[in-house]
């Protein structure tokens, strides 16, 4: 796959535009899902946004057109169970600690595949970075006493999920037209769907929440993932990857802004320490 390393620089702000677009529009439809939490708790959120995210998708693209082959399937299950699972886990996270803080912790898991990818030793230096990050937001750091260690281990175990959800998304990814995460979806809504029901039964069908669970729906799936595709087709993917790590940052300043959740400094810090590991590890990918 070509970097577009000699992209012009002109060419490089609508791109970047739209990758913080769908960085906004995530956070802005977390924050919007956490103020759902109260009506159907956060497995019947997730139920809503990755349902109905499913259903869009499988209308969009009606992946049954093509053929699919006997030996993708068991990868598309993992594929589809992990991204039931990563969105199952840091929405249980965000019930307990801020935005920005869950993020932070969940973004190792990429960080991770990128780390172990590598054969080159300057790239531990990011390990070092985000290890430093993680241990500010420990329970047993002195500044992070009022953080939930349930809640930190929530998006441990999303970080997890995310790196098995690239791991597996790689091996499904040359499927025709959007094929992959149309049954992804589809895997991942057969998951995550009863975990809604057992917790919020009928109230899922409650027009307000049919509405704020398409509104989730739309911010965090659909329009940022149109973004970005728009945007990987114009930007080497090591800027790509740069812009994206910006994630835990606008996701604390979405906290912020929209729910009221306050850090500490030393919080900022970590947070910012494990935004520059995640930029470095891509930026230096990306040279390679």
């Amino acid at each position: 796959m070509t970097d577009h390393a000699d992209a012009k620089p002109h060419g490089v702000a609508a791109p970047a535009l739209a990758i913080l677009g769908s960085l906004v529009s995530v956070n802005a439809g977390a924050a919007w899902a956490k103020g759902l939490f109260p009506a159907v708790g956060s497995a019947g959120v997730v139920a809503l946004r990755v349902g109905l995210s499913a259903l869009i998708l499988l209308v969009l693209v009606r992946p049954w057109r093509f053929t699919l082959r006997r030996a993708d399937i068991p990868n598309i299950v993992i594929y589809g169970v992990m991204l039931g699972a990563m969105n199952l886990f840091i929405y249980r996270s965000f019930e307990r600690i801020p935005l920005g803080i869950a993020v932070a912790i969940e973004v190792t898991g990429p960080l991770a595949v990128v780390i172990l990818s590598s054969r080159h030793a300057r790239d531990f230096v990011w390990v070092i970075l985000a290890g430093a990050g993680l241990w500010l937001l420990l329970p047993t750091a002195a500044s992070s006493a009022a953080l939930d260690p349930i809640g930190i281990a929530y998006a441990l175990a999303a970080a997890f999920c995310w790196a098995m959800y690239i791991v597996f998304g790689k091996r499904v990814s040359m499927l025709n037209g959007g094929q992959a995460v149309s049954w992804g979806l589809l895997a991942a809504c057969v998951f995550v769907v009863p975990f809604g029901v057992s917790q919020a039964g009928g109230d899922l069908l409650a027009p307000a929440v049919l509405g704020g669970g398409l509104a989730v729906a739309l911010l965090s799936s659909a329009l940022p993932y149109t973004l970005e595709m728009k945007a990987l087709k114009r930007l080497p993917q090591r800027v790509f990857g740069i812009l994206v790590s910006a994630g835990p940052a606008v996701a604390a300043l979405a906290g912020f802004l929209l729910l009221g959740e306050r850090l500490t400094t030393v919080q900022w810090l970590a947070i910012a320490l494990v935004t520059l590991a995640c930029g470095g590890a891509a930026a230096t990918a990306g040279k390679r």
